[in-house]
């Protein structure tokens, strides 16, 4: 079966090389970046494709050779990429988290016969897809609480933060208002919005704060509270409000010395060689899933932890474990049929099909993923 891995950086490159290893497919990795696809190893049989993914004519061209895609690319870009895959009448798998509506692609997917699994990551992602699989288990469900960072295991001054994916798309996290439901309606809120301290055992005291990883949840589950919150060393939330507050992060352009410059491009310049996360460098991945409801008329808490360190044989980053390892293990299901919907499908589908759930999380613990699930009885 042939595969190809769109976007070749630091989540896209362990997931064509993760492939590639499988035995089952035929694996292409394409990327704009000769740098990114010169990282992956020459023992291994995977082919290198250097694409401009914004020419629509050389994409489509390229994809008629595949059976499965893998979208990797930023998330400024993932929405006309996914497009295009959906055109091209290939099944996907999609990382890229964009900010446009998946759903306004269902009916293009469904006339194309298209499955088009999107947010497929670790949160969203298995987020979506362990809250779907307990609402599903449960008669009614009252609430879901999703907490999510990816980390540095070393604090370094002033950040004590680096960038396990796509730096640009960090800086979303930090400006795109958060959407969380409360009371059975849609309430938005400032992204950096409503700090709250969780103790988290082996990593100690985080903060988090609203940001917009709900996404497909909002309206795909009818429960009437839920919120995402992104998972930071305490200190954080302070510096990159005054950078959102002072301009820093503005989009719009500004004359300085004459010239036109729009501030969050000198920003990225600024910031991104110190987020660099480096290859020697030990990042860690830490979520919690909690969902309260109703079985059998007794109210049920069901919690999913995980806490992942990246992977020092393969030095493969743990946020590149946990949210490529995902896609990679979904997108065998596909290739084994296990899953057929056609459309838009975002991960909490999936939680509605059991024997998924079992594949998907046999499949993970199988690399050392593994998220441990508690249920109490609350009454």
């Amino acid at each position: 079966m042939n595969v190809i891995v769109l976007g070749c950086g630091l989540i896209g490159r362990p997931m064509a090389c993760d492939l590639a290893k499988d035995g089952t497919f035929n694996v292409t990795a394409a990327d704009i970046s000769d740098e990114n696809l010169d990282k992956i190893p020459g023992n291994l049989s995977v082919v290198k494709k250097k694409l401009d993914f914004t020419n629509s004519g050389d994409l489509q061209t390229l994809l008629k050779e595949y059976d499965l895609v893998l979208s990797a690319v930023p998330g400024f870009m993932g929405a006309s990429v996914l497009k295009e895959i959906i055109k091209a009448g290939k099944n996907v798998v999609d990382i890229s988290f964009f900010p446009e509506d998946p759903f306004e692609f269902d009916e293009l997917a469904k006339q194309n016969n298209v499955t088009a699994i999107v947010d497929c990551g670790v949160a969203p992602g298995m987020s979506n897809l362990l809250a779907g699989y307990v609402d599903s288990l449960l008669d009614s469900t009252e609430s879901i609480l999703i907490y999510v960072g990816g980390l540095p295991l070393i604090r370094e001054y002033p950040f004590e933060y680096k960038a396990v994916f796509s730096p640009i798309d960090v800086i979303e996290e930090y400006t795109r208002p958060a959407r969380y439901v409360e009371y059975g309606r849609t309430v938005i809120r400032p992204a950096l919005s409503d700090p709250e301290f969780l103790d988290f055992p082996g990593v100690g005291t985080l903060e988090a704060f609203n940001s917009d990883g709900l996404r497909t949840l909002a309206t795909t589950l009818h429960v009437p509270n839920m919120k995402e919150k992104t998972l930071r060393y305490i200190g954080h939330i302070d510096k990159m409000l005054f950078l959102r507050e002072s301009g820093y992060f503005s989009k719009d352009e500004i004359m300085v010395n004459g010239n036109k410059v729009r501030p969050i491009e000198v920003t990225a310049k600024l910031l991104f060689p110190k987020w660099k996360m480096n290859d020697t460098e030990v990042d860690i991945t830490i979520m919690r899933v909690i969902v309260l409801g109703i079985k059998d008329g007794k109210q049920q808490r069901f919690t999913y932890n995980l806490l992942d360190r990246k992977d020092g044989r393969e030095n493969i980053h743990s946020m590149a474990r946990t949210t490529g390892f995902t896609a990679t293990t979904v997108l065998r299901m596909l290739s084994k049929s296990l899953y057929n919907r056609k459309g838009i499908s975002p991960p909490e589908y999936i939680g509605q099909k059991h024997e998924c759930v079992e594949f998907v999380l046999h499949g993970l613990k199988e690399y050392g993923i593994e998220y441990l699930l508690s249920v109490e009885a609350l009454d």
